[in-house]
């Protein structure tokens, strides 16, 4: 068994019990309480830098010398570099659209609400717009099929 498996779920639980503690703090003292949320997620990004650090460094994994395994593993390997650099494309599109996504459909959502509170029958004509909105991520999502299509 992977050791991650057996250390994640721990990892887990210890910043849960030490955020419920840091936003104990500050509900009592704000100060101390930003300050042990600051260093809570600083140590967080220096673990996710030392584990993107492990694995960037990691050897490939083999499939030995059996014959049709290691013919599959050097035909998936063949030309990784544009394959590996079309999949964090992919990541991007579906990233970048999904973050843009939510901040308008923030924006239009609140003021769609706004809007229908004055009049509550262009709840239809709001809507659409809210609609038109969501449907950037799924443009993002499509940009991401279809470099991963080529990959």
């Amino acid at each position: 068994m992977n050791p991650w498996f057996a250390v994640l779920p721990l990892v887990l639980i210890l910043t849960v019990l030490l955020a419920g503690g840091a936003l104990a703090l500050i509900r009592r003292r704000r100060r101390a309480g930003v300050r042990a949320l600051l260093g809570l997620n600083g140590v967080l990004m220096a673990g996710a830098l030392a584990l993107l650090v492990s694995a960037l460094n990691a050897a490939p994994a083999t499939a030995g010398t059996g014959g049709a395994a290691a013919t599959a593993v050097a035909a998936a390997t063949d030309g990784s570099d544009s394959s590996g650099a079309a999949l964090i494309g992919a990541a991007i599109a579906v990233a970048g659209s999904s973050i843009g996504a939510a901040i308008a459909v923030a924006y239009t959502g609140s003021a769609a609400l706004a809007a229908m509170s004055e009049r509550p029958e262009i709840f239809g004509r709001a809507m659409v717009v809210v609609g038109l909105a969501e449907g950037i991520a799924i443009y993002g999502l499509i940009i991401s099929i279809i470099l991963i299509g080529q990959a």
